[in-house]
């Protein structure tokens, strides 16, 4: 008797835990979708497919779950399957449409898009929802929604909105729409409608709370966030959001930077808690972290990463990363060469050269092909301009490699906004390539550098003035006192712009006293005006001490002083 009751203990357990199971509704997966618990769901959904494996949705969601995810082979396979249950199956179709949309073969979108709305009844808003949110997903190797893809959004959703006028999440959907595209105040509007239709929804109180934050409204932004946690305490969006807006205010403050980013790392991990970890979200965490620089966390994300059983080669761009930034370079070199690889074309993001050309140069495998890399990294991206070619010019000066650096310059000088600083950095280099290679040609290329530059801010940089008196100085006459003084306007205006602002920093004190100097020199020389000579050298010591044609002068002084006193003895 007491064996044949523990063997009717077990099967009822058995059958208590296959009811908690079946008991999962599509309603329930939704919801795990929805706060972001991807692994959840595919196990709620696949069980559904199984039990109730004549429902098309649930192949729907669960095609949709691997969308979010990236998994694009296996959500068309899953919408495929929910076809063949019913050939008729409007969400489904959109599913495929949005893959097709994905894999960038319009005409297959259109298609199935298009037998999606036939197959649509008209008071329907759901796949409208679905069509507009997929067209809402970036393109492979994108980072935003085009605005083509947008408008086409917009438009899908503002159907569902007229289909249901009183779809919440019809309405949220196309308040993410317009939020895209930056049209805030449609994007409020459609929000404060979705919170209308249902005032517990903890999605539209973050994607509100995103908007604020976009607007560098902060606070208002984690107010949102919090109203959603206390409608919700384990919707993990909230968390997630609310580390980006952390991110956001540490960019936008130094004040509170350090502390904001720490504060995101805590939110980001609270988030995690809250979802299943997986894969996806370990990377959604690691990209969190490249953005706060956090780099001894992101290669121990990587590490995990890498020892997954479902192992996602992103893995080997977090390891490039962090590694590089840690200094281990030959483990960052081996990873991100992996990487590239790998991986395909469109996955390969303009930061992926930026950190290949990194990692070549640091390793001195290949300093030419480093060099090569941070630069079409720029010319795939501008951003990355003002770090990668920091870095170029930075190798060029070690390896004094003058002239290729400042043609360096001056080509991405082209493209500037505002190319001052390049201008000058190419006018230094021309300039310094002379003292290796005495060709006039290097002077006049320095000297036209300078040129444009002091064309485009004439009273702002002394500096452009004092290399210019270089320049002409040089090609004054040998004989001091032959000189015609071709650099005096360029010291004179130097002296001018300091005289107004006065430097602080040693560097330019230099260029100051270097500016009188000359100004001895050629009243020294040219004018014969030992006073006034006297009156310039003696302001060049003042700010210089160390300023050799000022020692020189008065070191002569005081030869000369002390010479008839030596005779009368």
């Amino acid at each position: 008797m007491k064996i044949i009751s523990k063997i009717a203990n077990v099967a009822l357990g058995l059958v208590l835990v296959g009811s908690s199971v079946f008991a999962q509704s599509l309603d329930d997966a939704k919801k795990a979708i929805d706060a972001e618990q991807y692994q959840k769901a595919k196990a709620m959904l696949k069980n559904l497919t199984v039990t109730q494996a004549t429902k098309d949705e649930n192949f729907f969601y669960l095609g949709w779950t691997y969308l979010q995810q990236d998994h694009i082979d296996s959500a068309k396979m899953t919408f495929a399957k929910g076809i063949t249950v019913d050939p008729k199956s409007a969400l489904n179709y959109v599913g495929l449409g949005v893959v097709a949309h994905l894999n960038k073969n319009a005409t297959d979108a259109t298609t199935n898009f298009d037998l999606a709305a036939k197959y649509t009844s008209k008071k329907d808003s759901k796949p409208y929802i679905y069509m507009g949110e997929g067209l809402l997903i970036p393109l492979p190797g994108n980072k935003a929604v085009n605005g083509a893809d947008a408008d086409a959004a917009i438009t899908a959703l503002t159907t569902a909105t007229t289909k249901d006028p009183k779809d919440a999440e019809a309405a949220l959907a196309l308040g993410n729409a317009y939020r895209s595209q930056n049209k805030s105040t449609d994007a409020y509007t459609a929000y404060t409608n979705a919170l209308s239709l249902d005032p517990k929804s903890p999605a539209a109180h973050v994607a509100e709370g995103v908007l604020w934050s976009n607007a560098h409204n902060f606070e208002d932004g984690i107010a949102q966030y919090k109203q959603a946690i206390a409608l919700d305490p384990n919707f993990g969006p909230a968390y997630r959001e609310w580390a980006e807006t952390d991110l956001a205010w540490s960019f936008d403050s130094r004040a509170v930077a350090v502390e904001k980013i720490n504060e995101g790392v805590e939110n980001y991990k609270k988030y995690m808690s809250l979802t299943d970890e997986s894969d996806e979200t370990l990377m959604r965490y690691a990209d969190f972290l490249i953005n706060a620089g956090k780099w001894k966390e992101l290669q121990e994300v990587a590490a995990k990463l890498s020892k997954s059983a479902g192992s996602n080669i992103r893995a080997y761009r977090y390891l490039g990363y962090s590694a590089y930034e840690n200094k281990d370079y030959p483990a960052g070199l081996n990873a991100i060469n992996n990487w590239f690889a790998k991986a395909e074309p469109v996955r390969i993001l303009p930061r992926d050269y930026l950190y290949l050309g990194r990692l070549q140069i640091a390793t001195g495998k290949d300093t030419v092909a480093g060099i090569g890399n941070l630069k079409k990294a720029v010319q795939l991206d501008s951003l990355l301009g003002e770090q990668a070619n920091g870095e170029i010019s930075g190798i060029y000066r070690k390896q004094k490699k003058y002239i290729e650096g400042a043609d360096f310059y001056m080509e991405i000088a082209k493209k500037a906004r505002r190319p001052v600083n390049d201008l000058l950095n190419a006018g230094q280099l021309y300039y310094f390539s002379f003292g290796q290679k005495p060709d006039s040609t290097l002077l006049t290329k320095a000297d036209s550098a300078f040129s444009y530059a002091q064309h485009k801010y004439p009273d702002l940089y002394p500096v452009i003035y004092v290399y210019r008196g270089r320049i002409a100085d040089i090609r004054d006459a040998k004989d001091l006192t032959k000189m015609a003084g071709l650099a005096k306007p360029y010291y004179e205006k130097a002296i001018e712009l300091f005289t107004k602002t006065p430097p602080t920093d040693t560097r330019g004190k230099t260029n100051f006293a270097e500016s009188y100097a000359y100004m001895g020199g050629y009243y020294l020389y040219h004018d014969k005006d030992d006073a006034k000579a006297m009156e310039m050298y003696t302001k060049a010591r003042e700010l210089d001490p160390e300023n050799k044609q000022a020692k020189f002068y008065f070191d002569n002084k005081a030869a000369a002083a002390a010479a008839p006193a030596k005779k009368s003895k």
